[in-house]
């Protein structure tokens, strides 16, 4: 693997010239005046997904110098080798290898891709782990008894099957209802246990190490709800997702499903992690997740990079954070099941690209990731699209639509479609008004993602994309995006600072901690 940080490139410094010459007063409502195939040029179709980016400031010659920037980086030499199985995640010594597991089984596979014929062994294990895991979901499916499934969890054991299964509500079966705690807040876990009894309940423990403190907190407590209630049988209605097998025994439980130190947390959403999801749709609809990721990433994979929808998206991202100096993106899914996206995609890019060194430790000179949030549509047009249509600051926009609804209510998702278009519209041409209170200043760039439907298959390619999405913006910036150290400091204190909220004793502590521990101890 042969790459370089994009900024000691020399495409980086000929973007550089072309942004302060025309890229910073670029107007993309004067770019489609001038050229009437400006929609056709800058929008594709990928597996599951079509994309229009021609709302974005960007021209030929921007999508030419940043593919320059991609190639003289290494991207695809970096791709190449997350796909090989090479220890990419340098600073924990891991392959990155998530995308394995929606692979489909090798004897389905091509017998001449050398890649994967090196890691049959590892797509082995997956597959005889997926197996046993859809078993065992169609197994609790059947089960009538079992009405409420509670996984608890925090993190990507906690964000991707909860999104996932909040989106493909259409597809869950009837007569089960699905719960997922998360954060250590007693009331969370308390307003969850009021809904349920005893006989009725299974509790998915969701820890890779079985030690997260938030989740190993909640599931205490659920175990000695469990038993307060006069539940006996730990074994039959609790399960873990977890490597520590001798830990999820010792707690009483008896099924466990595993997975690798290959798979991040926030990237485990296709794994046993997955469990939730698979009881809600089947072992059919969870295989067609799979299968419309797997999709995603032989395109990521093998298309050229100018027809590369992850990579376009990746160079984009580039683009703005780096020489518009635009700080945010916001995400406007147009579907009410997709509630929680925005919030899987700010773990998903925050925690994978909000890095300040690179792989090797050195500080860097630019700005990585933007900060991602949103809500969807349209309820977002009424809380802040005040602000990203007249506010100080441009945000660009991502929009999701689907085309199809899965509901038969008169007139709304034409309603729907409306408004998506119109804000996507409204944010390019704005509005000009001498007064200044009605002016929209306009040329706000957007990107517009469009699904056929929202489906099992569609779903599990645009989470596809924006895992490469990602892959990509971090390969460039050349940081690791598959560690998460930034997350650890506060951990450590908290233990410190726990002892201390018993005890009172404030020796050492900076004075304003001390100073809030007195309060919280009065």
């Amino acid at each position: 693997m042969n790459t370089t940080r994009c900024d000691q490139t020399p495409a980086w410094s000929a973007l550089q010239t072309h942004f302060d010459a025309s890229g910073r007063t670029f107007d993309v409502r004067e770019a489609f005046a001038a050229d009437p195939s400006r929609f056709g040029a800058f929008s594709q179709s990928a597996p599951h997904v079509f994309a229009d980016l021609s709302k974005n400031r960007i021209d030929a010659t921007t999508q030419t110098l940043l593919l320059d920037l991609a190639r003289q980086s290494g991207l695809e030499s970096h791709r190449d080798a997350m796909f090989a199985g090479d220890k990419i995640n340098a600073t924990e010594g891991r392959q990155v290898m998530h995308w394995l597991l929606r692979n489909p089984p090798l004897a389905l596979m091509d017998k001449g891709r050398v890649a994967i014929n090196n890691l049959s062994g590892e797509l082995t294990a997956v597959h005889t782990t997926l197996d046993a895991m859809l078993a065992y979901a169609e197994t609790l499916r059947l089960d009538a008894s079992i009405t409420d499934v509670v996984n608890i969890g925090i993190g990507g054991s906690d964000l991707g099957p909860q999104m996932a299964v909040l989106a493909l509500d259409e597809f869950v079966l009837p007569g089960k209802r699905f719960h997922f705690v998360s954060n250590v807040d007693g009331h969370e876990l308390a307003s969850v246990l009021k809904k349920l009894t005893v006989e009725n309940t299974l509790f998915l423990i969701a820890s890779k190490t079985f030690t997260t403190i938030e989740t190993m907190t909640n599931a205490h407590s659920a175990k000695a709800w469990f038993a307060s209630q006069g539940g006996t049988d730990i074994a039959r209605h609790f399960a873990a997702l977890t490597t520590n097998v001798a830990a999820a025994n010792a707690f009483g439980i008896s099924t466990t499903f595993g997975f690798w130190d290959w798979v991040g947390g926030r990237y485990s959403v296709w794994s046993a992690i997955g469990l939730p999801l698979a009881i809600a749709i089947g072992a059919p609809g969870f295989r067609q997740f799979l299968a419309g990721a797997h999709d995603m990433d032989e395109h990521f994979r093998t298309a050229p990079l100018d027809q590369n929808l992850p990579v376009r998206l990746g160079l984009l991202d580039v683009w703005y954070r780096n020489f518009h100096g635009f700080t945010s993106r916001n995400v406007a899914p147009y579907h009410s099941a997709m509630k929680r996206y925005p919030a899987y995609l700010q773990q998903l890019e925050m925690e994978s690209n909000g890095k300040r060194v690179d792989a090797s430790g050195a500080a860097l000179p630019f700005a990585t990731s933007p900060v991602v949030w949103g809500e969807p549509g349209t309820n977002g047009q009424h809380a802040y699209f005040q602000m990203l249509h007249q506010g100080t600051d441009v945000v660009p926009v991502e929009f999701v639509a689907v085309k199809k609804p899965r509901h038969s209510l008169p007139g709304h998702h034409t309603l729907l479609l409306a408004n998506v278009l119109a804000q996507a519209q409204a944010l390019m041409l704005g509005k000009a008004d001498a007064g200044g209170h009605k002016d929209f200043p306009g040329n706000h760039p957007s990107t517009f993602l469009l699904l056929e439907e929202l489906t099992p298959a569609t779903l599990g390619a645009l989470i596809a994309l924006q895992e490469h999405r990602v892959f990509v913006s971090g390969s460039l910036w050349g940081i690791n995006s598959f560690d998460q150290w930034g997350v650890e400091l506060g951990k450590v204190l908290a233990k410190d600072v726990e002892a201390r909220l018993l005890s009172g004793n404030a020796a050492g502590l900076d004075a304003s901690t001390a100073g809030l521990l007195a309060q919280l101890c009065a």
